[in-house]
């Protein structure tokens, strides 16, 4: 069984949101998602529409995800992909290379992000009405 894992805030889910966890699970035969913490994302200076526990139920309603935890702190990837299991890391290509260390662990792919939407759009879209 190959397990896959991802990580993001999937706050204001969209149809990019989708494309990467039906590709990603497609990848795999387990897909685990770990989102950011409202703590966590108050110390990257992010803040999400919804808070954790509902992002949480949201993405366990998602036929493609089979796990979803906590992502805590920049550092516990490596210590998530070790404890899990993974086979494969996978994140947008707009984070090509940022997490190339994790390659002494397991695979890491960089998928293209959806053309013409991200939660920031979507955020920008929504202010100018």
């Amino acid at each position: 069984m190959k397990t896959v894992l991802t990580y993001g805030t999937f706050d204001l889910l969209h149809v990019g949101h989708i494309n990467l966890l039906r590709r990603a699970k497609a990848l795999g035969d387990k897909l685990i998602v770990a989102i950011s913490t409202d703590e966590f994302n108050a110390m990257k200076h992010k803040q999400a529409y919804y808070p954790f526990e509902q992002r949480k139920q949201i993405l366990e309603a998602i036929r493609y995800v089979d796990l979803v935890i906590p992502e805590e702190n920049w550092e516990q990837k490596i210590s998530d992909v070790q404890t899990y299991n993974v086979d494969t890391f996978v994140m947008g290509h707009d984070w090509e290379g940022e997490f190339d260390f994790l390659k002494d662990y397991c695979e890491v792919i960089y998928l293209p992000r959806t053309e013409g939407i991200s939660t920031t759009k979507v955020k920008s879209d929504l202010s100018e009405h």
